[in-house]
């Protein structure tokens, strides 16, 4: 089964959590929307200056001309007077624009004279110059922000500055996971002959913590098929989603495809990438389960590139392709057609050219590679290598790398 097709049943095999819940807008980072969020008051709410300055009537802004000055608008504290013909109040950014005056000079284009501002312009502004109008940016029932969009930072200030305090979001999919393997052992024990430290459950716990999900760890289980069953069935009680690592093959510990078919449904198994082919999709009662490799980089490709578009649709938000960029080669690689192959490789920038550069070793269990690299190199299944210099497609682990591809 290609990538796609794989993805396309993913997406199809769950639905978006149908629980929401209100939270402070302090909590909401990282949350996704549940609501369309619109504006209730215009933005800005009021006409203000976009500079210090004196606001004034544009029509009486010739060259030379001398303006009474008969008070001041400060943020905060706007003037209520009236204004007569020939008078000007004194204004300092963002605040209020007096209701009969129409644009503002900045200072540096005046000169004061006691109780009056005489005007340095070259020529009369023009009505709303270096003002901010009522509603310019939105007006009231305007759309905010749509449903299903994962919050930053900014749109926390976006609903602040509308006037929110809460917002409801869907709730988090609570993912259970475990490593199965009698050759694991906890980082920080003694690590007995024959074993090696168990590292794709933090890698994990941190992919899913940082995609916005509730991690459950159910541990490191050993090869004993019904203690794998147990564990299985009780993670699939206890979360929305169940992953499993190792054990997804048909070697003679290898139970996780047969504990499924028995206990639940298996919808597909293996899927036409490299690393990660074992990857499999079943069902225990209403749980998806996703079961993935063992070996560590196998797991990170899987989980991204098949469990991640399911649990971003479980959580609410909608899919969205990678982000992939075109960049030149520069390494050459070997490649064998048949399945869509994912390489660790560095992007790099020299004399402002980005190019992009496999690392040597692409075993499947070498976890550094994936820590020393910044992006795949995405190769179709039917490529049978790259040459140096020629055109690769890239998509980066973070957004960090994309600004300077803007230039593309």
């Amino acid at each position: 089964m290609s990538l796609e097709e794989a993805v396309e049943r993913l997406l199809r095999s769950v639905e978006p959590i149908a629980e929401t819940e209100r939270l402070p807008l302090a909590d909401a980072p990282g949350r996704v929307l549940a609501t369309d969020m619109d504006t209730p008051l215009d933005l800005p709410p009021f006409t203000n200056s976009a500079m210090d300055g004196y606001a004034v009537r544009a029509h009486q802004t010739t060259p030379g001309a001398r303006l009474r000055v008969v008070g001041r608008s400060m943020a905060g504290s706007p003037f209520a007077g009236p204004i007569n013909p020939g008078e000007c109040v004194r204004i300092f950014t963002g605040a209020c624009l007096p209701e009969d005056l129409d644009a503002v000079v900045i200072q540096e284009k005046t000169e004061a004279e006691g109780d009056f501002v005489r005007l340095l312009v070259q020529a009369p502004i023009r009505a709303g110059d270096n003002v901010r109008r009522r509603g310019e940016e939105l007006r009231r029932g305007n759309r905010l922000l749509p449903a299903g969009v994962s919050l930053r930072p900014v749109d926390i200030g976006v609903l602040a500055v509308a006037g929110y305090r809460e917002v409801e979001v869907w709730r988090r999919p609570r993912v259970a996971f475990m490593a199965t393997g009698d050759e694991l052992a906890s980082p920080g024990q003694p690590l007995p002959p024959g074993f090696i430290y168990e590292s794709n459950r933090p890698v994990l716990r941190a992919l899913l913590s940082e995609w916005g999900m509730e991690p459950l760890d159910l541990g490191i289980i050993p090869d004993d098929r019904e203690t794998q069953r147990r564990a299985m069935r009780w993670g699939a009680e206890q979360a929305d989603a169940l992953i499993t690592t190792g054990g997804a093959s048909v070697g003679e510990a290898d139970y996780i495809l047969d504990l499924l078919r028995e206990s639940g449904q298996v919808e597909f198994w293996k899927v036409a990438i490299k690393p990660g082919k074992p990857f499999m999709l079943g069902r225990m009662g209403d749980t998806p389960v996703f079961g993935l490799p063992g070996n560590p980089v196998s797991m990170m490709v899987a989980v991204i590139q098949l469990a991640r578009p399911a649990l971003n649709r479980m959580a609410g938000r909608s899919h969205v392709n990678p982000v992939r960029w075109r960049v030149a080669a520069r390494s050459p690689v070997r490649k064998s057609p048949g399945r869509l192959e994912f390489l660790r490789g560095v992007l790099e920038w020299r004399d402002g050219t980005p190019g992009v550069t496999a690392l040597p070793c692409q075993g499947s269990h070498l976890l550094t590679t994936m820590s020393r690299a910044n992006c795949f190199i995405v190769l179709p299944s039917e490529c049978e290598g790259v040459g140096l210099g020629e055109m690769v497609e890239i998509e980066p682990f973070t957004p960090l790398t994309l600004p300077a591809l803007g230039s593309l």
